[in-house]
């Protein structure tokens, strides 16, 4: 080859390299050109679903193309977060991020995706908090004295769950740590039949979301103890939060958000923040949300990786104070 074809040979490779980047640079600036897909990796009906569907509509309309959601449960949320893990990172496959997801690099031995690598955080739907409830029957009726009279029977008390490293299950663990307590955990397939379990007497003690809490409350079957976020439930102000009855500090609440796979353009990450946030601001879903016992948030993508980052260590010591094995 001449000198004269070479660099026409060069200058042409370099020529369709540069077109290939201004085309992916034009569609990122269009992004998106087709619907978007959120998996939520649960099943219908829950709360990472409803969730996730009160906000598409509005997600919908910022983005000017359909938003799908697609339920993809198994595992505990374990196999439709590693189907976002290790999709293209285009900004069309993205995951409803649940807080168990920051427990599970702790109980799982195996875990196919790492929280931290594998994903590029947009921002969180929703925080929400529980709710520590027990037998309306039981002689302590405020947390002061539910610890001292743990204290008197240690071991020998049963608080019931939604399943070993459930994010109740764990709530529940870090109160019992922080309070130097000691209680026989009973683990059940579902928060639903704990709660059951619970009001017809069979255990004492469990903590639950607040809208089961708070429904079951107004009906007599449970007895509230507190809520166990930093700040009181706007759904039930009358409760006081578990840190100002004795246990400062205790804050564990949990969370729903929208996550991308790792090495999303930071300018599609950013779009898709603006349609959260977009989408949090609308009066209609802001009142469902409060009206349900979730905060609304809509942070920015920084600070949901802290939040992220932040909760992979706080449980990992709660994990480990308890002395929970990864399976």
């Amino acid at each position: 080859m001449s000198g004269s074809n070479h660099v026409r040979s060069v200058c042409g490779l370099l020529g369709i390299a540069l077109f290939g980047v201004v085309l992916g640079v034009a569609a990122q600036q269009n992004y998106p050109v087709r619907p978007v897909r959120i998996i939520i990796p649960s099943g219908a009906g829950g709360g990472t679903d409803s969730t996730t569907r009160m906000v598409i509509p509005k997600m919908d309309e910022f983005l000017g193309q359909r938003v799908i959601a697609e339920n993809r449960p198994g595992a505990g949320s374990i196999v439709g977060s590693e189907a976002v893990a290790r999709a293209a990172p285009d900004g069309y496959t993205l995951l409803t991020a649940i807080s168990s997801m920051t427990i599970q690099p702790s109980m799982q031995k195996n875990l196919p995706f790492d929280p931290l690598r594998d994903f590029a955080p947009v921002s969180q739907f929703v925080v929400l908090p529980n709710m520590l409830v027990g037998h309306p029957s039981l002689q302590p009726k405020t947390v002061k004295e539910l610890i001292a009279f743990s204290k008197s029977r240690p071991g020998k008390l049963e608080f019931g769950s939604a399943g070993t490293g459930s994010n109740l299950h764990l709530c529940m663990e870090m109160f019992l740590s922080m309070a130097g307590l000691k209680m026989v955990h009973v683990p059940y397939k579902s928060a639903n039949t704990a709660i059951s379990d619970l009001m017809a007497g069979y255990v004492p003690f469990m903590v639950t979301n607040m809208i089961v809490g708070t429904q079951q409350l107004k009906a007599g079957r449970v007895h509230a103890y507190g809520v166990t976020s930093a700040a009181r439930a706007k759904i039930a102000p009358n409760i006081p939060t578990i840190a100002e009855q004795g246990v400062p500090g205790y804050d564990a609440v949990q969370w729903y958000g929208l996550m991308a796979p790792a090495a999303t353009p930071k300018d599609i990450v950013a779009k898709l923040h603006k349609g959260v946030v977009f989408a949090l601001q609308d009066p209609g879903v802001r009142e469902r949300f409060l009206a349900s016992g979730a905060d609304p948030v809509g942070n920015t993508p920084e600070e949901f990786s802290a939040v992220v980052r932040s909760d992979i260590s706080k449980w990992a010591k709660v994990v480990q104070a308890a002395g929970l094995k990864p399976e």
